[in-house]
């Protein structure tokens, strides 16, 4: 087989079709992946009527998936033919999800375990990478925390608080995890309350009503702990969300945010730092935290010490894309959306 199906995006919101394009070959340190199962973001709604993001058209999208190794590039060695593996994929033609075939450098390539299926390793690599970026990155990527998965890691955080804006987010799902395993106690969350009993069982220690005033969540915070909070991740990043946890935020700590800065001018003081989280193993100035992740994520995911989102499957394979687009754009709340893009074609 030499050509494939692809989800295309005809131009800057235009309309999205399907047709067939070539299968490329892994080159060196590469592997060619059938994929099995693409979950959606919202960043993929968003980017169909942003200029300058989607550098070709028409244009294949999408960063998540799993599925089977069917070639390897020379060089190759942690991954074989017929491997089952996740990735992260990146918005350009070639490596780009929504699509039956993709390419993936291998050092950022992982084996699922048995006790995932495709669709739920699916929902993993994007927000793994933005949850492990934004903690584990050096300045200024990140706030340069001794990652879980290094010698010393594992527990160094212990009886520091964290303080997750968003908890039921799929990034903040994830950062939850990841503070678990850092050490992290209080691990403090707001979310709906109705999903207070789900993460709990990621590591969140208390749930803070998200309909609660935002006002009064510095008071809620200092209700559960005396201790000053350094790292305060906001996997929302509104404008409101990001003041308030500014203000929950102690001098000499860092905020992180998965959208641009928006803390009034005004309260901004070098006290404390904002950083933006570009939250892809794919990205040069990531990619040597995402080999060191990928080259541990296996044992995280067999031991259950990272678990996946819960699962929605569209109908349809690739076709079914555009309506969970739609779907994902009106509002998901704690779970994600996936496609099977070998399905119905």
């Amino acid at each position: 087989m030499t050509t494939q199906k692809a989800l295309f995006l005809e131009k800057i919101k235009g309309k999205l079709f399907i047709q067939d394009r070539d299968i490329q070959e892994a080159e060196t340190g590469e592997v060619l992946v059938e994929i099995h199962a693409t979950a959606l973001n919202p960043v993929d709604w968003k980017i169909q009527g942003i200029e300058g993001f989607l550098k070709e058209f028409p244009a294949v999208f999408g960063s998540d998936a799993s599925g089977v190794v069917k070639k390897v590039g020379a060089g190759v060695t942690n991954v074989s033919v017929g491997d089952k593996v996740l990735f992260q994929g990146a918005y350009d033609n070639r490596h780009a999800t929504f699509q039956q075939y993709a390419i993936v450098a291998a050092e950022i390539v992982a084996k699922i375990p048995e006790n995932l299926s495709f669709e739920q390793a699916s929902t993993i690599p994007v927000t793994l990478a933005t949850a492990a970026v934004g903690l584990y990155s050096p300045k200024p990527l990140g706030v340069a925390l001794d990652a879980p998965w290094e010698a010393g890691g594992r527990g160094k955080y212990a009886g520091e608080p964290i303080v997750v804006i968003g908890g039921s987010s799929s990034v903040g799902q994830q950062v939850i995890q990841f503070a678990k395993l850092s050490g992290f106690s209080p691990i403090i969350t707001t979310a709906s309350l109705h999903n207070s009993a789900f993460l709990k069982t990621l590591g969140a220690t208390h749930v803070i009503d998200r309909a609660a005033p935002l006002s009064e969540l510095t008071q809620a915070v200092q209700a559960i702990t005396s201790k000053p909070v350094t790292v305060v991740y906001d996997a929302i990043s509104y404008a409101d969300t990001q003041n308030a946890a500014y203000d929950v935020l102690a001098p000499g700590g860092t905020l992180l945010v998965v959208l641009n800065p928006a803390v009034d001018a005004g309260k901004i003081t070098p006290k404390k730092a904002i950083v933006h989280v570009l939250g892809s193993v794919q990205l040069p100035n990531n990619r040597a935290v995402g080999r060191r992740l990928y080259a541990n994520l296996t044992g995280l995911l067999d031991a259950g010490e990272i678990k996946p989102n819960h699962v929605e499957v569209l109908p349809n394979g690739l076709a079914g894309i555009p309506g969970g687009l739609e779907k994902l754009e009106a509002g998901v709340s704690a779970l994600k959306l996936v496609a099977r893009p070998q399905d119905n074609i």
